[in-house]
């Protein structure tokens, strides 16, 4: 393993994809293995010729209401952009998807010398733990968020609700949590996951809130910088987790120093930011919204509808019984004298959000190999982010 600041000085960008792959291939590997895993003739405590009896019906009912549910969750495509299959490289037949634990682990631990050359340390076992269990982890919140948001469809396909009923789901969404940090195994590692899904939880919890007529009320009763730090709050913990969770996992395995694991911190929380960022901004950028544009305005964690409420003329409150909701709320957005400047605004700070965390990553790369995988894992969502922002120049006529 090399991991000497000195290999800054060049970067081998073949090499560095293809360690990506390989840690991407194992990952899959691993998630494959922990599925079967779960197909084993389960134990009912039984000592007694009883057990044989029942074996039969009972496996196939996990089958029908578990074993089904969660291969359909796990097997679910994810939102960031897979690298494509590459004939002749680790896992090459089919796409794959990088972990930030697994470059928190290149990053501390170094690249392997060579093809072949990995060493089988304790550190990559656990690892390799803990990148199953925050992949569980990610899925199952996927599962509990679209119930609870009511959504149809997720990332092209039938949410598992829709599928399988949402007694069904909300029991698998329940169950993978709990073997995912059964799974992880290390306490340091399990500690961090049950801190990271509690703050996603927490997030879950105030986006619901939104909902509510008193908490609109008081939202729009509250001075602009009020509104847009509740908002800061909810992403930060919703989806700023989705970020934190992974790496935060990975440096408890590696017992990465204190310091360091501030500064990680407060960049995936920049991250995590950016991010909704862009999911709320694309709501109203048909370019990239597709067709989930113009769908979520009754949502006050939109960014741009807590900014456009300074706005003259000033709106009904929502309590109100014509409040400002549904198709009064979409004309208001939409029409709005100030909208254009408002995404240009918020899309430019999307982007100056994503550069300022990935300045921060690299001040912790131990070597511009590290940085390149980071890169790699990181824009996989992020060059969606310049892409938008670019979208609402051009829109605008900006220039420079």
């Amino acid at each position: 393993m090399d991991s000497d600041p000195d290999s800054s000085l060049s970067v081998d960008a073949a090499q560095v994809n293809s360690v990506v792959r390989h840690d991407a291939a194992l990952l899959e590997d691993d998630l494959r293995a922990f599925l079967k895993s779960l197909t084993a003739a389960p134990d009912d405590g039984s000592a007694d010729g009883s057990a044989a009896v029942c074996a039969t019906a009972l496996h196939r009912s996990l089958h029908r209401s578990l074993y089904t549910p969660v291969s359909d969750a796990l097997g679910s495509k994810v939102g960031q952009q897979a690298l494509p299959p590459s004939a002749g490289a680790p896992g090459g037949t089919a796409p794959l998807r990088p972990s930030m634990v697994y470059w928190a682990y290149r990053n501390y631990r170094g690249f392997p010398e060579g093809p072949g050359s990995e060493e089988a340390s304790a550190d990559l076992a656990v690892v390799r733990r803990a990148a199953v269990a925050v992949r569980v982890l990610l899925k199952a919140a996927v599962v509990l968020d679209d119930i609870q948001d009511g959504s149809a469809m997720r990332y092209g396909e039938p949410a598992l609700h829709i599928t399988h009923g949402v007694p069904v789901a909300l029991n698998t969404g329940s169950w993978l949590i709990t073997a995912a940090l059964r799974h992880a195994a290390d306490p340091g590692v399990v500690d961090s996951l049950i801190r990271g899904v509690g703050h996603g939880f927490t997030g879950q919890a105030l986006d619901l809130a939104t909902r509510s007529a008193d908490t609109r009320a008081d939202l729009l009763a509250a001075p602009h910088e009020e509104r847009v730090r509740f908002w800061e709050s909810v992403a930060a913990r919703k989806t700023g987790t989705l970020f934190r969770m992974p790496l935060d996992a990975a440096l408890a395995a590696l017992g990465v120093v204190e310091e360091e694991r501030h500064a990680l911190d407060g960049a995936m929380r920049r991250l995590g930011l950016a991010s909704q960022l862009f999911n709320d901004l694309t709501d109203v950028v048909p370019e990239l919204g597709g067709a989930k544009t113009h769908q979520d305005f009754d949502g006050l964690g939109n960014r741009v509808f807590l900014e456009l409420l300074d706005s003259p003329p000033r709106p009904p409150r929502p309590s109100d019984p014509d409040g400002l909701t549904g198709a009064r709320l979409k004309s208001y957005v939409l029409g709005h004298p100030r909208l254009r400047d408002t995404l240009l605004d918020l899309s430019a700070q999307a982007v100056e959000w994503k550069r300022s965390a990935k300045e921060a990553v690299r001040g912790v790369c131990r070597s511009a190999r590290s940085a390149a995988y980071f890169d790699v894992t990181i824009e996989r969502k992020g060059h969606l982010i310049d892409r938008l922002h670019e979208t609402l120049r051009q829109r605008s006529g900006a220039t420079g």
